[in-house]
């Protein structure tokens, strides 16, 4: 494994300006512009704007930065760079909003993924608002520049088919109130989870995640010594799981056993192995097979193949971690250390996790195999064993270093290159992949939300988070959500003075976790932004839990931020209100009816009620609006 390097200047003639930089770029209305690029070091840089002029010179690695005074919305102005013999233009550049859309695949999701795709694409149009899609990439380490080339573009049906829905359809109705242009930038990779997009320093002063980070820290130099740092981390976890026998170390590979047994040849999805067991199962396998070599072959640098692993695997040879990588489409290949294979016998052992749909480590016993230097490959024909793992073991830690499962490597890869670019605010659509451990993700989403702001020079920028649509098998009784507990953590965090919650339980699929009437999402979090961030008098998001309080033999519900009179759609009454008591499993359904701005519970003969939930299950059943058309969203609230 080779090394992982930042950026560096060793063309810097050729960079001179960061590929931010290009025509068509908007830039920030009304705050100080900062550009910035690469060049020799110790040259000076000549930098204009529109009546502007700086000069900067560039340090010992080659970077330098300016800061031109701040400009209203406007253009286009023309750009220009100059270093010695070098110059640089960028022409169209217009002056306005400029968001960051970011997420997972919600926001990652194609216009032509959208409701009615072929007529939003056909008419698609504008010359005001650009877009930016940042390259995806996963690194170890901060970096400067993308990871491969990018470009500014104006809105037409060619740029904006694989542009992301919901940054676009929130930029046009935006536009129609807020009459500037506006610059779109989206980082997005579907599957992935907050820690990800969450920088090293942020995720360290969180608590919790100090050898993860340090493993990550290595491996940006010495991958094969971090892998093997990570496999001590993982097997350690293992050890200290409840149920799991003194001395069990399957990852050692010659470890017989009962509970071991004969896989498929053609391994595939264990769903599909037609055992009654592993029909509908999401959790973990081991796999393990041995394979023999001569003394020649073993004294060769040799690389593992797999097929592959859906959806994450970490992988042992001789007892040694070789590797970990996060993606259910990808091959593993993993290059190992010299000295690790022997003559004779030699273990290859995969853990597999799988927590969506099929799983398992895929293709024929052709596609896994170990290749050498001489160029030939002795493929592992001998036939797999597999073992179950109880759910009860729980998740496994996941290797730092993966790219949408990971600690920081996407922020590395595609938010640090950002650094520096101002912004009239953030837009944040994800959650569905830290769905199990909603417990923590307020405070992971604290961390996110406050990491960007100090990235992007702003402590009050703005921050609109998209709350999880409904997916799932709808619930006929009481139950505890993992995706509702998300919610609230969601809402929780949305109330700070600077942020708002765009609501989506109304629009989901419960049959589809890509929910497509991105169109109402962007009217939505349009609206959100003009409360929040052009402090229009409009309510943000939809009737709001204010109060409940005890009235007799009622439980009464007091909300704000309705627009007219509640309503209940479709009933005579809103759908999906619960009483709780302070015992586990105590929450009921119970027959709700809207009062004005209020909602009436009667308490009936069951347990005191102790707080009220509201639309708590994976996929709800919801029908509280206001005259607004706006929807109440999920959410828990203690009786006072």
């Amino acid at each position: 494994m080779a090394p992982f390097a930042p950026a560096t200047a060793d063309d810097a003639d050729a960079a001179l300006l960061h590929p931010l930089f290009q025509d068509h770029v908007v830039l920030q209305r009304d705050r100080p512009i900062r550009i910035w690029g690469d060049a020799a070091p110790g040259v000076t840089v000549q930098v204009g704007l529109a009546r502007h002029r700086r000069s900067a010179r560039a340090d010992a690695s080659g970077r330098w930065s300016v800061e031109l005074p701040a400009l209203p919305a406007g253009g286009p102005h023309t750009l220009t760079a100059r270093a010695g013999e070098v110059s640089r233009t960028v022409a169209d550049v217009l002056v306005g909003d400029v968001w960051l859309c970011s997420g997972q695949s919600n926001m990652e999701l194609q216009v032509w993924r959208s409701l009615d795709a072929h007529a939003e694409i056909a008419g698609a149009a504008s010359d005001t608002i650009r877009v930016l899609t940042v390259p995806q990439a996963s690194r170890p380490a901060p970096q400067t520049r993308f990871g491969d080339d990018t470009r500014w573009q104006t809105v037409s049906p060619d740029s904006i088919r694989d542009f992301s829905a919901a940054c676009w359809y929130f930029a046009r109705e935006l536009q129609k109130t807020v009459d500037v242009p506006m610059g779109l930038v989206n980082a997005a990779w579907g599957g992935s989870r907050i820690q990800a997009w969450t920088s090293a320093e942020a995720l360290r002063s969180g608590g919790g995640l100090g050898a993860e980070l340090d493993v990550l820290a290595l491996y940006a130099d010495a991958p094969e010594a971090a892998v093997a740092r990570w496999g001590d981390v993982w097997t350690g976890w293992w050890q200290q799981r409840p149920g799991i026998a003194a001395g069990d170390r399957p990852w050692e590979g010659d470890a017989g056993g009962a509970d071991w047994r004969d896989a498929p040849r053609d391994l595939g999805a264990w769903e599909r192995w037609g055992i009654p067991e592993l029909a509908a199962f999401d959790g973990m396998l081991w796999y393990r097979t041995q394979v023999r070599l001569t003394a020649d072959q073993a004294a060769q640098a040799a690389t593992l193949i797999l097929g592959p692993a859906d959806e994450m695997d970490t992988t042992w040879v001789n007892g040694r971690a070789v590797g970990s990588t996060y993606g259910a489409g990808t091959p593993r290949t993993y290059a190992l250390p010299d000295g690790l294979l022997r003559a004779g016998d030699n273990h290859i052992v995969v853990n597999v996790l799988d927590t969506y749909r099929e799983g398992g480590l895929a293709g024929p016993a052709s596609a896994h195999a170990l290749r050498f230097a001489d160029g030939s490959t002795v493929p592992f024909d001998g036939g797999w064993r597999y073992r179950v793992v109880p759910n009860a073991v729980g998740s496994p830690p996941r290797a730092p270093w993966q790219s949408a499962a990971g600690l920081s490597t996407l922020y590395n890869g595609m938010i640090a290159p950002l650094a520096g670019m101002r912004l009239r605010g953030m837009l944040w659509y994800q959650g569905e992949s830290n769905t199990f451990e909603a417990d923590a993700y307020a405070g992971l989403l604290r961390g996110l939300r406050d990491d960007l702001r100090g990235r992007f020079g702003d402590p009050r920028l703005p921050f609109l988070v998209v709350q999880l649509a409904g997916y799932g098998t709808p619930a006929s009784a009481p139950g505890e959500s993992d995706w509702a507990a998300l919610r609230e953590a969601q809402r929780a965090v949305a109330a700070d003075p600077h942020s708002a919650l765009a609501l989506t339980i109304d629009i989901g699929d419960r049959y589809d976790i890509h929910p497509p009437n991105k169109q109402v999402l962007g009217k939505r979090l349009a609206r959100a932004a003009r409360h929040a961030v052009y402090g229009e008098t409009i309510a943000a998001s939809g009737p709001v839990p204010q109060q409940a309080r005890r009235e007799g033999d009622e439980v009464v519900l007091t909300f704000a931020d309705v627009e007219g009179a509640l309503v209940a759609y479709g009933a005579a009454g809103p759908a999906g209100f619960e009483l709780c008591g302070a015992a586990a499993g105590s929450c009921r359904f119970v027959d709700a009816r809207v009062d004005g701005g209020r909602v009436r519970l009667p308490t009936g003969d069951g347990p005191v009620p102790t707080r009220v939930r509201y639309a708590w299950a994976d996929a709800p059943m919801v029908n509280l609006f206001d005259a607004a058309d706006q929807p109440a969203g999920p959410f828990e609230i203690e009786i006072r």
